[in-house]
């Protein structure tokens, strides 16, 4: 599929029409074949901005396998074995609450897959923390997930007092809370995917750097998620890391102007980014 494409911070909430998405989709042969009755799926290739440099494989780590139990229901629904919907529930912060991320991932993982709906909460601002609510927990509870899906990190690492060991802490939190509701039910967290701070300068004249602290917090992601038994997304490094998941998407003008939320054409291919890497972890538990 081809494609031309701490501060409590504010979403967009305008769903885009997603013009490139709806006609890559209009021939279902170039996203999965539907017409054959396998197990696996056809992976969409994705083509990037002509900006995009030094990235990585976009893949799903689960050494453990934590996500199989969730794999098998897919390949079940898939081969017509089970009339079951499977749920999944995206949980975040604004970048979640702006919905085009995860409605285009949801979108097409229910084209390729039928009865399977996909749910975003999220919450403007939000930390780990502002889920820790019981009233939210029992939200999420209440969807009946089979597969739950954890982005945060942003807001984490907008405060230039940032502390790994109390982001690991506020990630426990929430996880145990979680598992406590929703027992044997996987978890997927992923990695914010880059952002700057902003200064002022003199005449008052505002001026953006890449916020370093980003890599570190996607390190604490990556080390609590090693140490309790989840698996990651890294969306940070597969696009460029520290030297260009923030130039990436800025040189493509796909940033906004205040350098930390995105413009629709952004979250789309993040959001196909997504359902990319589901699909492959997908097929590889298949074969």
């Amino acid at each position: 599929m081809l494609l031309a494409a701490t501060q409590s911070l504010q979403a967009q909430d305008m769903l885009p029409g997603f013009p490139r998405l709806q006609e890559a989709m209009a021939d279902c042969d170039t996203l999965c074949s539907y017409g054959q009755r396998t197990d696996t799926v056809t992976v969409p290739f994705i083509t990037f901005p002509a900006t995009f440099r030094e990235l990585k494989e976009n893949e799903i780590t689960d050494s453990l396998g934590i996500l199989r139990p969730f794999w098998e229901k897919l390949r079940l629904l898939r081969l017509g074995a089970s009339a079951d919907t499977l749920r999944i529930v995206h949980v975040g912060d604004s970048h979640i609450r702006g919905h085009i991320l995860p409605r285009t991932a949801g979108d097409l993982m229910q084209r390729t897959f039928g009865a399977l709906s996909y749910t975003d909460v999220g919450v403007n601002g939000a930390f780990c923390l502002t889920f820790t609510r019981p009233d939210r927990i029992e939200k999420i509870a209440a969807l009946h997930p089979d597969l739950v899906i954890l982005s945060f990190g942003t807001n984490e690492s907008h405060n230039r007092r940032y502390n790994p060991m109390l982001h690991y802490r506020q990630m426990d939190d929430l996880v145990r809370l979680l598992r406590d509701s929703l027992p044997g039910v996987p978890m997927l967290l992923t990695t914010p995917p880059g952002s700057y701070e902003s200064f002022r300068m003199r005449r008052r004249r505002r001026t953006y750097s890449i916020n370093p602290r980003t890599a570190l917090a996607v390190q604490t992601i990556h080390k609590y998620a090693d140490e309790n038994g989840l698996a990651v997304w890294d969306m940070y490094n597969i696009l460029g890391g520290t030297r260009r998941a923030c130039l990436n998407w800025q040189e493509a003008g796909l940033m906004r102007p205040d350098h930390v939320h995105y413009m629709p054409d952004g979250y789309v291919l993040q959001g196909e980014l997504l359902y990319q890497a589901l699909i492959k972890a997908y097929n590889d538990y298949v074969r």
